[in-house]
């Protein structure tokens, strides 16, 4: 079986990694992540977790063999990307105009292995309550905002605001764990290895 390699910083997707039971080693995958112009945010998601694969995959010592799994993660609202907020003010911008509202969450996934990638793109939709201006500075001073895109975790402190969820919550935190494990599989990696390991 081919080692994998998860070309990502985020917490969250080593947690979710682990959670189904697959070992890895991360590894870096820094890209800029600047969206193109006239880019849509599905050709967006798709286009950074395929570079962080590629990336990833650079960053593997020459020789080394196995498979590395790129993933990226976008907040749209009436078709605009929300990125990590820029400050507070940036934040409240974000939360206030998510308030009382549907927006969708984007997540791609590629796993390529050097003679192929395979990619899919994941779409839910999360609706969430009113948000007043107390809540919404409350919740930057929280600290959680900062680093998420949209402003928000639905993991953590935000899922307050979350009052309804369509599609994949594990695919809204940043990794999609059913098409994951069904990509992984197509390149000989199963799930629940930490299991049968015992």
């Amino acid at each position: 079986m081919k080692p994998l390699y998860l070309a990502s910083g985020s917490p969250r997707r080593r947690e979710l990694l682990t959670q189904i039971g697959v070992p890895f080693t991360a590894v870096g995958a820094d890209i800029d992540e600047t969206p193109l112009d006239h880019e849509t945010p599905s050709a967006y998601v798709e286009r950074l977790a395929r570079g962080k694969a590629e990336a990833g995959r650079r960053a593997l010592d020459v020789g080394m063999d196995g498979c590395v799994l790129g993933a990226d993660t976008a907040v749209v609202l009436d078709g605009r990307i929300l990125g990590k907020p820029l400050d507070q003010a940036d934040s409240m911008t974000m939360l206030l105009s998510l308030s009382g509202r549907e927006h969708e969450v984007l997540t791609a996934i590629a796993i390529l292995d050097g003679q192929r990638c395979e990619f899919l793109v994941v779409r839910s939709l999360v609706r969430f309550r009113s948000i007043t201006e107390q809540e919404a500075m409350a919740y930057w001073a929280s600290g959680e905002p900062r680093d998420k895109a949209g402003s928000y975790g639905i993991q953590g402190l935000g899922a307050v605001f979350v009052a309804g969820l369509e599609g994949s919550y594990s695919a809204v935190v940043g990794l999609p764990l059913c098409e994951t494990a069904e990509l992984l599989g197509h390149f000989g990696i199963p799930c629940w290895q930490t299991l049968n390991a015992r």
